[in-house]
């Protein structure tokens, strides 16, 4: 079987307007995938401390894959949470990016968004960061199906520094250009 290895670290959150963030962030992949080893989703700290609108979290990753092909390339899928001080969160991102599909050290950015509201109370209330809105199954933000349907805007972004290495892919078959 072809192996994809995957180490590297969730590096920072930027430019969003909400003070105390953290994020939870997963791989998503077809059929043909299977988890060796690692974990496939995973969550930083809460990050207090922000200079230049960017919240640092350094919370690494460590994931062996192995596939029978390249159908259901993996993807990284985020979520970006803010935290109050009574400590209720509520998401203020979500955004999706597939894998580099060579071998080797990548910095992927992943562009995010948010549900926003036409209602004056609603943005009020997301102003005053006690709340915001969120999507009924989270498979909305990578699958595409009825994304749509929601009235979006533009968030922050979420980037990671991956090394990937690639093994037994031409062995068994697997062309990556």
């Amino acid at each position: 079987m072809a192996e994809l290895y995957i180490f590297g670290e969730l590096c920072h959150a930027s430019e969003y307007e909400e003070p105390n963030l953290f994020c939870r962030w997963s791989v998503q992949f077809g059929s043909c995938w299977k988890v060796i080893e690692g974990h496939s989703e995973g969550q930083s700290s809460a990050s207090t401390a922000r200079v230049e609108r960017r919240s640092c979290f350094s919370t690494p990753i460590d994931l062996h894959l192995a596939s029978r092909g390249i159908q259901g390339w993996p993807k990284l899928h985020v979520e970006v949470f803010a935290l109050n001080s009574f400590n209720n969160y509520w998401p203020v991102g979500y955004g999706f990016a597939y894998l580099p599909s060579q071998p080797g050290l990548h910095r992927v950015r992943i562009p995010t968004w948010k549900v926003s509201s036409p209602k004056f109370f609603d943005t009020v209330r997301e102003k005053f960061h006690t709340g915001g809105f969120t999507v009924a199954k989270s498979d909305i933000v990578f699958s595409g199906i009825e994304r749509y349907k929601l009235l979006t805007k533009s968030a922050g972004a979420v980037e990671f520094e991956l090394m990937l290495i690639f093994r037994n892919f031409a062995e068994n078959g697997v062309e990556l250009h």
